[in-house]
């Protein structure tokens, strides 16, 4: 896939199946993350895979959070069931870093950038994927069990896998109604 159709075509794909990446894909998945806009180099980024046996671990977490919500039995046990819904997720966090030059949201915006080039990584490499958020990202007991610390945030959950089904791809939008001329905008 060319990078031009990977970025004029995305589209996110709920289903997926086994396998989860290759050791060499979740190499290039991982490069990617790190190669986004940083200013001043801060970092401000961290990532936890769930694999395998370990989306064990976070289907707990996802169910003893459902449990301090007071959630009904039917969601506590639809919480822990979460985590199978692909091979392999990405939990993406944003890791606030006190900086007088790069504020809060630039620092958001940089580990949301990181999401993105995961997932696009995954769709060069024929992978799916689909970027979740939702209550759990929320949820201020994932949080702390994902060691996120009182300025930090969960961005979301990638979940990765093989397409179970042929990716649907999203229609096309007309570009005009969301770009303007400056002549068009500007009030002087």
């Amino acid at each position: 896939m060319d990078a031009i159709e990977l970025l004029t075509k995305r589209s996110s794909m709920p289903r997926l199946t086994e396998p989860a990446p290759t050791v060499e894909q979740l190499d290039v998945i991982r490069r990617s993350a790190i190669r986004v806009p940083d200013h001043m180099n801060l970092s401000p980024y961290r990532f936890i895979e769930f694999m395998g046996n370990d989306r064990q671990l976070l289907a707990d977490v996802y169910q003893q959070a459902a449990r301090l919500n007071d959630f009904g039995n039917e969601r506590i046990e639809q919480a822990g069931q979460i985590p199978f819904r692909a091979p392999m997720i990405i939990a993406s966090c944003l890791r606030y870093v006190d900086n007088e030059k790069v504020p809060r949201h630039e620092q958001l915006a940089s580990v949301a950038c990181a999401t993105m080039a995961m997932q696009q990584a995954c769709f060069a490499q024929g992978l799916g994927a689909i970027w979740r958020t939702g209550w759990l990202t929320e949820d201020d007991y994932v949080r702390e069990q994902l060691g996120c610390g009182s300025e930090d945030e969960i961005v979301g959950f990638l979940y990765i896998g093989t397409p179970a089904v042929p990716t649907p791809i999203k229609p096309q939008k007309e570009t005009d109604s969301f770009f303007n001329q400056a002549k068009d905008v500007l009030l002087f």
